[in-house]
């Protein structure tokens, strides 16, 4: 088993796992930009496989969420059966 992160919103209803389009609409109206955010975070480089480009990810996930001066950043974790 393993597993699949993304970074939401305390406020945020809806997964973004389950329905990513309902998520970030509510997200983009809100005046988040959560996806916007990561994205200047990350780093990305196509020369990465895709296990060291999903750990740059949670990783920064982490950062956001550690540091989360608007205290409005959560981790979303999900169990994937492998």
């Amino acid at each position: 088993m393993s597993k699949q992160v993304m970074l939401s919103t305390i406020d945020n209803p809806h997964s973004p796992f389950d329905n990513f389009q309902a998520w970030y609409a509510y997200d983009i109206s809100s005046g988040h930009h959560t996806s916007e955010y990561l994205a200047r975070i990350v780093t990305n480089s196509y020369d990465l496989s895709d296990a060291v480009y999903d750990y740059i990810i949670e990783q920064a996930i982490d950062e956001i969420v550690k540091e989360n001066i608007s205290g409005i950043y959560i981790k979303v974790i999900k169990e994937v059966n492998d």
